[in-house]
């Protein structure tokens, strides 16, 4: 089967030239771009006026912390011109161990999108968390005879790797001794620290949120993922890397992604579209969205139009919009007038299925198990900052005479983490400035990356109510105001993903978000997502776990009391 695309503008991602050619696919590949006609083919589509580019690679992210099930966000996805994603299951691995992974490899066959795995690297992601898992060297050396895998997944633990940690640098090395990448994570990290890190053949970092942050590392040879997702969003601040040379050296990723942003703004197209307005190149985008992405996961004659390559190939509107027209995936038209057209769902065994769903294993819980008791009235408190999944450490002093120190007028909330694995009945409890809540209590089973239950709530009644809620579901998202459920979005799933439609998905967590901002929540931040990454112990500064507050730069447990 031959299709010519005709009259079209071709982006050359190895020129940056624009070029008004013709594009010759046969079967899964393109065979020419140049001069072909009609008679050279069985099938012609007029893309007069339009533009042909490569269909574009979202270098990393967690389909689980889309919500989604891999059918559903692919459905998303190509719609908007991605064909393929570099996905690290970390989040389910922290729930499921391997069975997880399992399930995402089954979950992600045959679809209209390539789907390739990381190895997730920290399950869990520090000494300081509690998973329903632990993945050590041998695990995933196991799982690098996958053909999908296409190697070891953001490397949070970088006090491991400066130190030397054995079993850390085991798994680094298994990676490049199976011919795969290792992806890179250490937001901050610099100097003598970051030549160590990177020396062990890290060869990349979406953490970046600053300039200069990112030009050291592309100076000392990593790649940087230029990241806008649903909460942390970095293009702004890393805008600048658009410019050579450092543009050759970037790659554009989502990480965490919420569905109603993807049906709303778009995927990766979303990113070039954002960088459009600052001024940038839509061509840059595209180049470091395609080629530069395919070069550095080894995805041979892949993200060019150009004879060899892969038929991914994308048909948009125009250079400032990039709104998708069709999207061809190995040769065959999969999106069609900017819709996804209808595809078999993956067939996943039963047995998997049946492990991923009850992750709950944990106590009914009741308003004394949010109590804290007074030490003293100067405490370290955890600061949302909005745009950026950095949280900075507030002292202040907190007055436990009233509602066990819940200050509406301060921004001061409580925060709670659960342990809900296996029932340790760890509770890590602390308060939280920068959300805004001024009533209620929003809880969830989303919390980076052990996926504990965490709550954060204006009162111990209401956090109380959305916590045990919840449990109920066996994952998702709760608000509960005055004793009561208000709105919810169930994520059976390992109790981080729906079975639902990406559009009831996103209903409901629009619905929720816009709840929760009427009750005073910052509309910069989107606030179950946030609330989500002040779980992980592995990015700057104070985070809250099952056993405490942890002091992520000095890479310990510190108490809620200020000590003399």
């Amino acid at each position: 089967m031959k299709t010519l695309l005709k009259n079209g503008t071709v982006v050359n991602v190895f020129t940056d030239e624009l070029e008004k050619v013709n594009v010759l696919i046969e079967d899964d590949k393109i065979i020419g771009v140049g001069d072909y006609t009609d008679s050279e083919a069985d099938m012609v589509e007029d893309v007069s006026g339009k533009y042909i580019c490569p269909g574009f690679i979202d270098g990393h992210i967690h389909i689980e912390s889309t919500m989604l099930t891999p059918s559903e966000l692919a459905r998303l996805c190509v719609a908007n011109g991605t064909t393929t994603i570099i996905a690290d299951p970390h989040e389910i691995a922290n729930v499921c161990g391997t069975d997880g992974i399992k399930y995402m490899l089954e979950a992600s066959c045959g679809l209209p999108m390539d789907i390739r795995l990381v190895i997730p690297s920290c399950v869990p992601a520090s000494g300081f968390d509690e998973s329903g898992a632990i993945l050590g060297a041998k695990e995933i050396k196991e799982l690098y005879d996958e053909k999908r895998i296409a190697g070891l997944g953001e490397m949070m633990n970088y006090p491991g790797v400066v130190c030397g940690d054995k079993e850390v640098l085991a798994k680094i090395s298994d990676s490049i001794a199976a011919g795969k990448i290792v992806n890179g994570h250490a937001p901050l990290l610099s100097g003598k620290a970051l030549d160590k890190y990177i020396s062990k053949g890290i060869g990349d970092d979406h953490e970046c949120s600053l300039e200069e942050e990112a030009k050291e590392r592309i100076r000392k040879g990593q790649c940087v993922m230029i990241r806008r997702g649903s909460a942390a969003r970095n293009l702004a601040g890393l805008v600048a890397l658009f410019a050579e040379p450092w543009n050759r050296r970037c790659m554009l990723v989502t990480d965490d992604c919420h569905p109603d942003d993807l049906i709303k703004k778009g995927h990766i197209n979303s990113i070039i579209r954002e960088a459009v307005s600052y001024g940038k190149s839509a061509i840059v985008g595209i180049r470091m969205a395609t080629i530069q992405a395919a070069k550095h996961f080894k995805l041979d004659f892949v993200g060019a139009i150009a004879p060899g390559y892969k038929a991914d190939v994308v048909v948009f509107d125009d250079l400032c919009n990039l709104g998708v027209t069709s999207v061809y995936k190995n040769g065959e038209r999969v999106v069609e007038n900017g819709k996804c057209k209808s595809f078999a769902e993956p067939c996943i065994s039963p047995e998997l299925v049946n492990k991923v769903k009850g992750s709950f294993n944990m106590k009914t819980l009741s308003e004394s198990d949010f109590t804290i008791t007074p030490e003293d009235k100067k405490c370290r408190v955890i600061k949302v900052i909005p745009r950026t999944l950095i949280t900075d450490e507030m002292i202040t002093e907190i007055d436990f005479t009233k509602n066990n120190g819940i200050d509406i007028e301060r921004d001061i909330l409580k925060i709670a983490v659960i342990e809900r694995h296996k029932n340790t009945g760890h509770i890590g409890l602390g308060f939280i400035n920068g959300l805004g809540l001024k009533k209620g209590a929003i809880a969830s089973s989303v919390s980076h990356d052990s996926h504990n239950l965490i709550v954060v709530g204006a009162s111990a009644s209401d956090m109380t109510a959305a916590a045990n809620r919840v449990k109920e579901l066996g994952g998702g998202y709760v608000l509960a105001v005055d004793g009561k459920i208000v709105s919810e979005l169930p994520l059976p799933i390992g109790g981080i993903m729906t079975d639902a439609s990406a559009e009831d998905a996103a209903k409901r967590n629009k619905e929720l978000r816009e709840i929760v901002c009427e009750l005073g929540v910052n509309p910069e931040l989107n606030p179950f997502m946030n609330m989500a990454f002040v779980a992980l112990s592995v990015i700057p500064h104070l985070k809250m776990t099952t056993f405490g507050l942890v002091d992520v730069d000095k890479q310990k447990l510190v108490s809620t009391f200020l000590e003399d």
